[in-house]
């Protein structure tokens, strides 16, 4: 946004709370002039990239270390380091996620980050218009995805297409492959279907619901819940044609 950093000070706690959420990275981190040429070009913002460190970097660590490991998003983490991991980003320490790191710590880490954001990633005022893109026909539903995407500050744009381009990748591993030496090579089992029902949730809801609203579902609840993966899943499989300007 337009807001300098000075002013985050003058900031009611809520709204600091939103930038610290979004905490960018700086434009000036050692990245080659080839890198940020590519990187303008991916973006809706004509600066520079600004996706939040931390997912930047459990995206990097999950594409190194996790793309064979099944089930991933799917097992449980240590919840004592996933806090530990997540308040030394809050407090601006450079971290870096090596292979001693738990890849369900860190898949654990990045849910949470995309769960607890003040806004919803696709925003609470775009929430109708994502899931009425199902009423269209199939060839109308990718072109306005595409035009609600670009409604999205840039912020969370940016941090769209990292995470689509992500998850696009972890689905590309689902299946059992064969490497050149005949060996067979287990995939990661987690299709765009998976993944959009894991992350569906997180990044497309309308208001934060207590556990106690969710183990009560109505009908009402199930189906837009349908919709929300559907929509989802949709981005995973399309993204690169969704950032295509």
């Amino acid at each position: 946004g337009a807001m300098s950093v000075d002013s985050i000070t003058d900031l009611d706690d809520n709204q600091s709370r939103l930038l610290e959420a979004l905490q960018l990275s700086l434009p000036a981190e050692a990245q080659s002039k080839k890198e940020k040429a590519r990187d303008k070009k991916l973006s809706l913002n004509p600066i520079y990239r600004q996706v939040p460190r931390l997912v930047d970097s459990c995206c990097q660590h999950l594409e190194k270390h996790g793309l064979q490991t099944v089930g991933i998003f799917r097992v449980g983490s240590s919840k004592k380091r996933v806090r530990q991991l997540r308040e030394e980003f809050d407090r601006g320490v450079d971290v870096v996620l090596d292979e001693e790191h738990s890849i369900h710590d860190v898949a654990a880490l990045l849910k949470e980050f995309l769960r607890d954001m003040p806004d919803p990633l696709l925003t609470r005022e775009l929430y109708t218009p994502f899931i009425n893109t199902l009423l269209l026909e199939p060839d109308e539903q990718l072109s306005t995805l595409q035009l609600l995407i670009y409604l999205l500050p840039p912020c969370n744009c940016d941090t769209l297409h990292r995470l689509l381009q992500f998850l696009s990748t972890v689905a590309g591993h689902a299946e059992d492959t064969t490497d050149k030496d005949g060996q067979e090579v287990t995939g990661n089992k987690m299709t765009s279907l998976n993944l959009a029902t894991i992350f569906g949730p997180n990044l497309l809801h309308k208001q934060k619901s207590t556990d106690k609203e969710f183990s009560v579902q109505s009908s009402a609840r199930a189906e837009e819940s349908t919709a929300i993966i559907a929509v989802v899943q949709k981005m995973i499989e399309n993204y690169e044609a969704l950032f295509m300007v």
